[in-house]
């Protein structure tokens, strides 16, 4: 796996807007996955999505923070994150989440944790040798 790179201010901004998102929206210590996104688009905008847990497999929040950013207008993003409730942290994508980021932004960077800390991978990186689909 390649090598994380550095957070900048603008990553740490969209940390804390996830962040506060899934505090504000959480499910609680229930056992519900709850998870909070956010994604930058190319004009400095954030969107935030909060994930719908259900038990066929309700969309992801990074998802959701998509369809908020489509639903805005915004077409060309620069960086995602999810971050779990109860102070969790940032979490990595899921499978789904990282094909679906690729095949539709496919410049963008994601934010994962790592071993010091959070830092960004762009998505090819993160998902190197996948399958191309052309939306």
């Amino acid at each position: 796996m390649h090598s994380l790179q550095p957070l900048t201010d603008d990553d740490s901004e969209l940390i804390e807007l996830a962040r506060r998102t899934v505090d504000a929206n959480t499910d609680g210590p229930d056992g519900v996955h709850t998870m909070g996104a956010a994604v930058r688009g190319i004009d400095g905008r954030m969107y935030a999505g909060i994930n719908l847990y259900h038990f066929t497999g309700g969309p992801c929040a990074e998802l959701v923070a998509l369809g908020h950013a489509r639903a805005s207008g915004a077409r060309e993003l620069t960086t995602i994150v999810a971050v779990g409730n109860e102070g969790r942290g940032v979490v990595a994508p899921c499978g789904r989440d990282r094909q679906v980021l690729l095949d539709y932004h496919p410049d963008i960077r994601v934010i994962l944790p790592g071993p010091a800390g959070p830092g960004t991978l762009s998505i090819t990186e993160l998902l190197p040798g996948a399958y191309h689909w052309s939306p």
